[in-house]
């Protein structure tokens, strides 16, 4: 379905939130609005078959629809695990439990607070656009708990919306998203709305900021493995 949420003018927009509205558009919502998002998913599937251990855990926290759960599962081969996919958004869960659930069974969906989650026995956690959306004060005791569940050699890939401390910097690469949006069929209205409706609901922060907390948060290699305009991922070794 088509993502047209916000080209009405007649509502006064409102925070964003994941609600069932949301779900019946999110995967063309997600596939115009964020660079590279189609290769982060294929690439977190090869991430996948590389680091995760046989009879582990493998989380997917912020699971949303499952696209990660899913690439995941095919980048596994013949490894046995299982696959934790958590979203505090009910809508979203159920749309996971209706179209996938049925089909794999070895992905288990909750509807949780990534607060109240325990991580154990965990091989690879995956944020994908998820951290952004946790209040500040509470980011980097999630990343503890996560490095904390994580068995050695076990991967944090973790992908975010940023900002950037140069000026023109962040006016170039704000300026070629919105552009990409506008390409792929936004006009200004909805970009200006969606931008009025995620405003103190999502949180960039800069790159720096966040290698500082992960690796204070105890991990020992963190690189940047993808970046497109205002967006990246990391991959955290511990």
């Amino acid at each position: 379905m088509k993502d047209t949420i916000y080209r009405s003018k007649d509502e006064p927009v409102k925070p964003f939130e994941f609600n069932k509205r949301v779900v019946d558009v999110f995967p063309d919502m997600i596939e115009r609005s964020v660079p590279g998002y189609p290769l982060t998913i294929s690439m977190i599937s090869v991430m996948a078959d590389e680091y995760v251990q046989e009879g582990t855990n493998v989380y997917d926290l912020g699971c949303s629809l499952g696209a990660v759960s899913l690439a995941i599962q095919q980048g596994l081969k013949n490894k046995k695990c299982s696959i934790i996919a958590v979203d505090n958004s009910q809508a979203m869960i159920d749309a996971c439990v209706e179209t996938i659930a049925n089909e794999e069974k070895n992905i288990e969906f909750r509807v949780e607070d990534l607060a109240d989650t325990e991580i154990n026995n965990a091989s690879v956690v995956v944020m994908n656009f998820t951290l952004q959306f946790i209040p500040l004060e509470q980011r980097k005791s999630l990343l503890e708990k996560i490095y904390n569940g994580l068995l050695p050699g076990g991967v944090l890939i973790l992908s975010e919306k940023i900002t950037f401390d140069d000026d023109a910097e962040n006016e170039t690469m704000n300026n070629l998203h919105h552009h990409m949006k506008s390409l792929n069929g936004y006009d200004k209205l909805e970009i200006a709305s969606k931008r009025e409706a995620l405003e103190d609901v999502l949180i960039p922060e800069t790159i720096e900021t966040h290698i500082k907390r992960v690796n204070d948060s105890g991990f020992e290699n963190t690189f940047v493995w993808l970046k497109c305009f205002n967006f990246i991922s990391l991959i955290a070794v511990k």
